[in-house]
């Protein structure tokens, strides 16, 4: 396991009389914390603007703990995005980011130790921990935000029996196909603008004698998972967003002709030969390579197209050229006509396990606007907030996630496997998409994963 600590703002300043300082300095006139005694509109010592955070209050020394799965330099950048916020209001933010956080936050929540707030990767999990009793509704305060900057889709993912317990943070999409538009350029090929252009461009690749594919789904004990979201993207543009919401909550079973159908579109390109998998072998190859070197042939080029998501991008080698006409960039994954968009997301959303002044402070600024503008300027995330602007995006790729996030045309649907029941979307479709690319057929794959579907 591996956890990432720091703490910033005025609790790390030497002494209470220094941060007593800090404080005042931030106009505060409520020196025992709570929502009372706005900052006032004057800089913190530090240089801060507090006018911005007047409205969450100031606090002498607490303390609040933010646990998540984060880790390593993106963990850095989410303790980056506090440093005003702890200067203004006096709360020190502590994030612990565990690679076992999934078990992890189960345990301590178990044991009487849950943090205050955690990110929650998938709303499944922060459905069991509601389910539980550990999780508390989200207050006034952060659902207006979430109602000010968010779709309904987005805060229904964080809404558990009616109730609204966590508000979105950082999204991705994950519709997006990567390739090189300098080797697209040199050969003549332009990018597709539908499913039916997609699969001209593949054969006309294909009888070239090269291969326009490749992939990678192997990532350790997650192994599968990519092409759980080359099934769920197939399914959106097989049937729908009505058809998925119904496949997800299991009203359409997994072995249903339309999925059957919809896992048949992916194989059309994931199980062929002679369509993958570019630089690296052949169809089943796919199962042991892994995430991280999937796309990467393109570079290469002896591959033409990756189907991953907007996070792809830092698997690029250092120097890689991603730009419109760089070495490496992403186009939409087409629907099967250019009006239609629909669009596979991931996402991210915080949840607290007490109503602490000082934890619904902080977990009200993390489903702000100046929140998800301030972490898309630092760099490396998307947001689906409606107040980010895209031009704070870090590159030209997030910002165009960015947009297809906003667009008000797009079907957007979450993650299915991160909705389904865990024995499923982080069980049994995993395993069974690893059997499905390497060689089982697409039915008894199907069977498989629908008679594992918890009966209650």
């Amino acid at each position: 396991m591996m956890t990432t600590t720091r703490r910033r703002g005025i609790a790390t300043l030497a002494g209470a009389a220094a941060v007593a300082m800090v404080l005042s300095a931030c106009g505060a006139d409520d020196m025992g914390g709570g929502t009372g005694g706005g900052g006032g509109g004057s800089s913190s010592a530090a240089g801060a603007d507090c006018a911005a955070y007047e409205q969450y209050g100031t606090f002498k020394g607490e303390k609040v703990n933010l646990f998540s799965s984060i880790r390593e330099t993106e963990a850095d950048q989410l303790q980056d995005t506090f440093t005003d916020f702890s200067e203004c209001t006096g709360i020190d933010v502590v994030h612990n980011g565990s690679g076992e956080f999934e078990q992890q936050v189960v345990v301590q929540a178990e044991g009487g130790n849950a943090p205050d707030l955690a990110i929650f990767p998938q709303p499944g999990l922060l459905a069991r921990m509601v389910k539980d009793g550990y999780v508390v509704e989200a207050p006034d305060a952060v659902e207006k935000n979430v109602d000010e900057g968010w779709s309904e889709d987005w805060k229904a993912y964080g809404t558990v029996d009616g109730k609204f317990y966590a508000a979105p943070l950082m999204a991705s999409v994950k519709s997006f196909v990567w390739y090189s538009p300098t080797l697209f350029a040199e050969k003549g090929y332009e990018v597709p603008t539908t499913w039916d252009e997609l699969m001209s461009l593949t054969e006309k690749i294909a009888a070239t004698g090269e291969k326009p594919w490749c992939a990678g789904i192997e990532s350790g004990g997650a192994t599968g998972w990519p092409a759980t979201d080359w099934i769920e993207d197939m399914v959106l543009r097989q049937g729908g967003g009505d058809l998925y919401d119904k496949w997800v909550t299991h009203e359409v079973p997994f072995n249903d002709p339309q999925i059957l159908a919809a896992a048949d579109m992916a194989g059309a390109i994931l199980k062929n030969d002679d369509y993958v998998n570019g630089g690296i072998g052949d169809s089943r190859s796919i199962a042991t390579t892994s995430f991280n070197d999937g796309g990467l042939p393109i570079l290469d080029g002896k591959c033409y197209m990756h189907r991953q998501a907007s996070f792809y991008e830092a698997q690029w080698p250092e120097g890689t050229d991603v730009s419109p006409e760089g070495q490496a960039f992403a186009f939409y994954l087409p629907g099967k006509t250019a009006d239609e968009k629909p669009l596979l997301t991931g996402g991210e959303f915080v949840g607290a396990f007490n109503d602490k002044e000082a934890t619904q402070a902080v977990q009200a600024y993390m489903a702000s606007g100046d929140w998800a503008n301030t972490r898309v300027k630092i760099g490396g995330v998307t947001s689906a907030n409606k107040a980010v602007d895209p031009a704070n995006a870090s590159s030209d790729v997030l910002r165009l996630a960015i947009e297809l996030l906003q667009d008000k045309d797009a079907v957007a649907r979450f993650d299915g496997s991160d909705l389904m029941p865990s024995e499923v979307g982080a069980g049994s479709f995993w395993t069974g998409m690893t059997q499905w690319i390497d060689g089982a057929d697409t039915k008894t794959v199907l069977d498989q994963i629908e008679a594992s579907w918890p009966a209650s």
